[in-house]
């Protein structure tokens, strides 16, 4: 069995979110943690547009699939910039951060 093979998951983030705003506490708690879905979610384009699974990720990374789980859910961790930079090498890119200001 091939571990590595890139078998995407179909989801309609947007349909989801359209679901998930519909319960209490939702819209609330989405919004406190915003930044970290927003990383999470540009985390796994990232990996999508890269064809690699969780496992070739941390494999490029030198650690656990269930670490790069950790590092792509917009959970109770929150990844250093080193971390968030290897991540980026594995998937074939580079990290950029940006400063907006407030309107």
């Amino acid at each position: 069995m091939d571990n590595l093979s890139y078998k995407p998951v179909k989801h309609d983030h947007d349909e989801f979110l359209k679901r998930a705003f519909k319960r209490k506490g939702f819209k609330e708690a989405y919004e406190a943690s915003e930044l970290e879905y927003q990383v999470a979610r540009e985390m796994l384009r990232a990996r999508s547009r890269a064809k690699l699974t969780q496992d070739a990720v941390a494999e490029r990374m030198g650690t656990t699939k269930s670490a790069v789980s950790r590092l792509e859910s917009a959970g109770k961790h929150t990844p250093s910039l080193a971390t968030l930079k290897r991540y980026a090498e594995a998937v074939g890119c580079k990290l950029k951060v940006e400063l907006v200001p407030q309107k």
